[in-house]
């Protein structure tokens, strides 16, 4: 029984039957994605749906129970934990410690269906004797074609308490022509997911593969699927880890889990006060305190201001928005009178977090004229 697919266009829902570069009607490149349209099981059937409908003021408000990761960090950023049908993707660069965050949140469940679409079973194991994780509860599942998948949980006698994919990208169905990683084969393989873990109220967590411009594959796509979206941000060669909620229909989306990368895996830290701060008490050094969701973090903030030899002058931030540091040097230099118009300017946030709250600004223009006067700010000023 083979599915009948057209290529059907993103930007302005245009359909033909094969594909091209470029969509004829709204002349958008890469735009067409192989979409299923009709089996010949259904086709000329109508889809009678089983669901009953229902008042919703005769809908029930039972509480509703969340499975806990006991990963302190993670179940902050989730809202609490998994709720029941919970489809959550997680996306990162790679080495980032994506598999091994889960890894160690499957060892914490009852039950844990691991689906491994680009390791092998002994890739895994070798992981979890790094980590002592026995893993009697989890159950690993090599395979890349969904159907397969979705079958073997379907034909399970108890279903799991949690499934993880690793990743979304490796796996395929034999109903599209499409490689696996391509849009219409990413959308379609955690479409059928969805709507297995929906039915039967399992979380399902889906391992997102970024492309060569840090977006994940096919983003419209699963973004609008799933129920989660967080992103695992981290350098590779600091310890640091940090799990954003870019999307959550169960919780809020300005927390922020902070781990510590080391020997054992992951770990939370629930404590990050030495985290973002340096030595402190420097020339071109100030600290502010931000807010990143309930949880208030001092950040110190440096700043470097040094004569350029260069016809128009640097401004290079990390961990601050350049834009926003552009409008401070404005304000300095047109009311303070500093002379920054010939200077480069270098910022840069200790610990390597991204400050996007307004309170910073103030701390950024004490840490730059700190830098430009060569006077450290006064402690009365950073306590």
């Amino acid at each position: 029984m083979k599915a009948k697919t057209s290529f059907v266009c993103d930007s302005c829902g245009y359909s033909q039957v094969g594909w091209s570069g470029k969509c004829p009607d709204c002349g958008t490149w890469g735009s067409m994605v192989e979409t299923i349209t009709t089996t010949e099981s259904n086709k000329g059937v109508k889809n009678h749906s089983s669901v009953k409908i229902e008042k919703l003021s005769s809908v029930g408000s039972s509480k509703i129970v969340r499975t806990k990761t006991n990963i302190s960090e993670l179940d902050r950023v989730l809202g609490g934990g998994l709720v029941p049908g919970h489809v959550v993707l997680v996306a990162g660069e790679p080495g980032v410690g994506k598999s091994t965050m889960l890894l160690q949140a499957s060892a914490n469940v009852d039950s844990c269906f691991y689906v491994a679409g680009e390791e092998s079973s002994t890739q895994i194991k070798i992981r979890a004797d790094r980590f002592s994780i026995k893993g009697d509860n989890i159950s690993i599942y090599e395979e890349t074609d969904v159907d397969s998948v979705i079958a073997e949980l379907t034909n399970m006698t108890e279903l799991p308490s949690l499934v993880i994919v690793d990743s979304i990208q490796s796996l395929t169905t034999t109903d599209m022509r499409g490689v696996a990683g391509s849009v219409g084969q990413v959308r379609e393989s955690a479409g059928r997911l969805t709507h297995w873990a929906k039915s039967k109220h399992v979380p399902l967590v889906l391992v997102g593969q970024i492309t060569k411009g840090g977006s994940v594959a096919g983003p419209a796509a699963l973004a609008h699927l799933v129920d989660t979206v967080l992103w695992f941000e981290g350098d590779q060669e600091k310890n640091l880890r940090i799990l954003r909620a870019i999307k959550n229909r169960f919780g809020a989306t300005d927390e922020i889990g902070i781990f510590r990368m080391d020997e054992l895996g992951l770990v939370s830290v629930s404590d990050s006060s030495d985290l973002f701060m340096g030595k402190g008490g420097g020339v071109g050094s100030a600290v502010s305190c931000v807010m990143e969701g309930t949880r208030p973090i001092m950040v110190e903030i440096q700043s470097l201001v040094v004569p350029t030899k260069l016809p128009v002058p640097r401004r290079v931030a990390s961990g601050f928005d350049t834009k926003r540091a552009d409008v401070i040097l404005a304000v300095l230099s047109k009311h303070e009178r500093l002379p920054v118009y010939d200077r480069d300017v270098f910022i840069s946030v200790a610990g390597g977090i991204t400050v996007k709250e307004p309170a910073a600004d103030l701390a950024l223009a004490m840490s730059i004229a700190s830098s430009t006067l060569d006077k450290p700010v006064p402690v009365s000023y950073t306590h």
